[in-house]
């Protein structure tokens, strides 16, 4: 078989489950060769060439029919070359002799044998073709708005047979396609044809009623698929059961994820670039892959560095195996962009108000444009990216913008959002200068998630300081979060806002931790053996840890002054007590923590040349990135989990020490947690501390390291099971009901 086609709206074109079943097909199935057809001149081509979705073709024809190269090394095809070229006069001819007439515009294409204009109503196309016929050229019009000038019987079709005459193919085993006028001459062939679902109407109307031709209803590949099932010539190659098509999952619409990173890092090994697991792997990655594990079709939307935007990645597969019909689609940013997007203004103009510290807050109006410049690129790739009512799930303040965008450009798709931080009160967000824009974007959201309720209400406080709402609906929090009692508490969550007739629907969602992970490592014997080690070399004292990221909001330096007080307070304990503080190193280049970070480092040496011996040491200070593996180990030894942020989204340290506590036969650990965490309000039995209290600080620590033994494996016992319950998959599952199901009247509680 010959598969003979169209690029623009019929080979590229369509729903991206049926783009890739496609491609996989051709692929797969050596007796099908591939032929480009299309009215691109070769260097716009060229890219699909190094794309390694689509399937290379065996053959090129291009520029309308005046181009024929060998897909493989690129050369004309000879004599058919020779041919059509000796039958051109010239470019520059042609443009001098068209300079006069109206409305005609040059594309800003190649004009290799060909010269391509736009035209408009005050074209007097007459006049055109009697220019054509002058210099013994053909007018070929397309799609109301193209002018192709071309050799004298020269088309797609004409070269198309050319090429079958000169090779010596089975007419009976070619297949065309196409879906514009300029395709017209494909099917003057007489081979069988198919014209694609949505096709220029002037092209259905010149090829109904031939016996050849499949008018197919779905669109681009989708269309040349059911046209291989319609003739039993081909059928047999969408048929066959020995193929490995993945069909995508019934009933599901394409996904699109937008998230901070991509799924994989690419890395150079023995010369060749390959995708390996990111060095901080986290559990929301797998958890967000595992939408695509049952064939589901999407695409993972993410920025990438590159050093020349003009080398940037095409969009390809993250694992065709795992993951048949998702694809990485990478927004080329260059180092600079990034540092200006993320790491200076993200991190100065609006971490800071996310959090409340609004003393740290620094606006700039030029990297604002920049940060928009960045969301409108998202917004685009997935506009362009998403088949018709496609579901888009994007994730984090960093892409505030995108909702707004995306809305304008493509108001049929599904919008969903999760905010991973937490969200400010309204009397903290409104100093950002564009309060208005950013809300006026997130409200065209149809479905938006935060961690926990509080988070939700102040959303909606924020909303309502700037439009009037109606409240169409409430859920009460008390099943699951604290409501009373608690810095973040609240006892009824807004579910659903009407803003100027615009339905936006709110839930509580924390993210839960990847226990089958924990699991895992937990029961390596690796891992079992350094736990017995690292207990052995601690026998007789009590380890008190913190895990945490170098950042003013996670609270370090309050935590080491409550420390040294501790220490202060139990002269007792001095060679008794350890505090193990893992510190991860923020991003390079962020120069705003500097200055923590030294007076961090002033205050642990402080304590330790004041208080250590010979054979005992407070604090154990680790400022780098420690592997997950080794963390485990840690949350294994640790009597107490002493997780003091200032303020927190969440804070998944907690939960990860509950999981790895719980898996213990002892399960007798103490979680010390901050009531400025978010999952302060969903971990009843640990005990919460002020951190902006050092006394209750203090007070916090003593009361975990003096709790009876019952007392603490019920307390653990108790977190352990709302942890396993409420993992990551269970987040996952839960946000993509809720934005699924809008509209069909059978929401589940945001809550469960």
């Amino acid at each position: 078989m010959l598969l003979a086609t169209d690029l623009d709206g019929t080979f590229l074109g369509g729903r991206q489950a049926d783009r890739l079943k496609l491609y996989r097909l051709i692929r797969e199935q050596e007796n099908i060769r591939l032929m480009f057809v299309t009215g691109r001149g070769i260097e716009s081509v060229m890219p699909l060439l190094d794309n390694p979705v689509i399937p290379d073709p065996d053959y090129i024809i291009c520029d309308v029919g005046a181009t024929i190269l060998n897909g493989q090394t690129l050369e004309p095809v000879q004599p058919i070359q020779a041919e059509i070229e000796s039958r051109w006069p010239g470019t520059l001819v042609i443009q001098k002799r068209m300079r006069k007439v109206k409305g005609l515009r040059l594309q800003p294409v190649s004009q290799q044998r060909r010269c391509s204009f736009f035209y408009d109503e005050l074209t007097d196309i007459d006049t055109v073709k009697r220019i054509a016929d002058d210099l013994g050229l053909d007018v070929l019009l397309s799609a109301g708005r193209f002018i192709d000038i071309l050799p004298k019987n020269i088309n797609k079709g004409s070269t198309l047979k050319r090429l079958v005459k000169l090779m010596d193919f089975s007419t009976k085993d070619i297949l065309v396609a196409g879906d514009t006028l300029n395709d017209r001459s494909l099917y003057d062939t007489h081979y069988k044809g198919v014209v694609v679902g949505a096709a220029e109407p002037a092209l259905i109307d010149y090829t109904n009623g031939m016996p050849n031709v499949l008018q197919a209803k779905s669109q681009g590949a989708g269309g040349i698929l059911e046209s291989m099932k319609h003739f039993p010539e081909f059928s047999g190659y969408v048929n066959n059961e020995s193929n490995n098509l993945t069909e995508d999952a019934q009933g599901d619409t394409q996904l699109l994820l937008m998230y901070h990173r991509l799924p994989y890092e690419m890395k150079e090994i023995n010369g060749a670039e390959k995708k390996v697991s990111p060095k901080s792997p986290n559990g929301i990655i797998p958890s967000l892959l595992g939408f695509f594990s049952n064939g589901r079709t999407g695409a993972w939307i993410a920025w990438e560095e590159v050093r020349d935007k003009k080398m940037a990645r095409a969009d390809r597969y993250i694992d065709e195996n795992k993951y048949p019909n998702l694809l990485a689609s990478s927004i080329p940013l260059t180092k600079k962009e990034i540092e200006v997007f993320y790491k200076l203004f993200s991190k100065e103009a609006f971490w800071p108000v996310i959090f409340s510290f609004a003393d740290k807050v620094r606006f700039n109006h030029e990297q604002w444009e920049q940060y928009v410049n960045v969301n409108r690129l998202f917004a685009e790739r997935a506009a362009a990216e998403a088949d018709k009512n496609a579901t888009v799930w994007i994730h984090e303040y960093n892409l505030w913008m995108v909702p707004g965008i995306l809305r304008q450009l493509r108001p049929d798709v599904k919008i969903g959002f999760f905010h991973h931080t937490a969200f400010p009160p309204a009397d903290i967000f409104n100093i950002i200068p564009w309060r208005r824009e950013i809300i006026g974007s997130m409200l065209q959201c149809d479905y938006i998630g935060f961690h926990i309720p509080r988070y939700v209400e102040n959303f909606v406080d924020v909303v309502k300081s700037h439009i009037p709402i109606k409240v169409r609906s409430e859920q009460s929090c008390a099943d699951r979060f604290l409501t009373y009692s608690c810095a973040l508490g609240v006892d009824k969550m807004t579910r659903e806002i009407d803003a100027g007739g615009r339905i936006i629907r709110l839930g509580a969602h924390p993210v839960g931790i990847n226990m089958k992970n924990i699991r895992s490592i937990f029961a390596q014997a690796s891992t079992q053996e350094k736990i017995k080690e690292m207990q052995k070399q601690r026998e007789g004292k009590k380890i008190i840890l913190s895990v945490e990221r170098l950042d003013y909001v996670k609270g370090p330096l309050e935590k080491i002054n409550a420390f040294q007080i501790f220490l202060e307070r139990n002269p007792q304990l001095h060679g008794k007590v350890e505090l193990i503080n893992i510190c991860t190193p923020p991003a390079s280049g962020m120069k705003v923590y500097d200055k923590i970070l030294a007076e961090l480092e002033q205050a642990i040496g402080k304590i330790n040349g004041k208080y250590a011996r010979l054979d005992w040491v407070p604090i154990h200070f680790f400022f780098r990135s420690v592997p997950f593996e080794e963390v485990v180990t840690y949350y294994a030894i640790a009597d107490v989990a002493w997780i003091t942020p200032l303020r927190d989204g969440l804070n998944l340290v907690a939960k990860e020490y509950i999981g790895v506590q719980g898996l213990k036969p002892s399960a007798d650990g103490v979680l010390v947690l901050s009531e400025f965490a978010g999952a302060s309000v969903e971990l009843s039995y640990a005990i919460r501390t002020n951190p902006y209290d050092i006394k209750d600080l203090v007070q916090g620590l003593e009361q975990a390291l003096t709790l009876d033994e019952n007392e603490r494996k019920l307390r653990m016992e108790r977190l352990f099971e709302q942890v396993t319950h409420y993992d990551i998959v269970n987040w996952g599952k839960a946000f993509m009901h809720e934005l699924e199901h809008i509209g069909r009247g059978d929401n589940a509680p945001a809550l469960r």
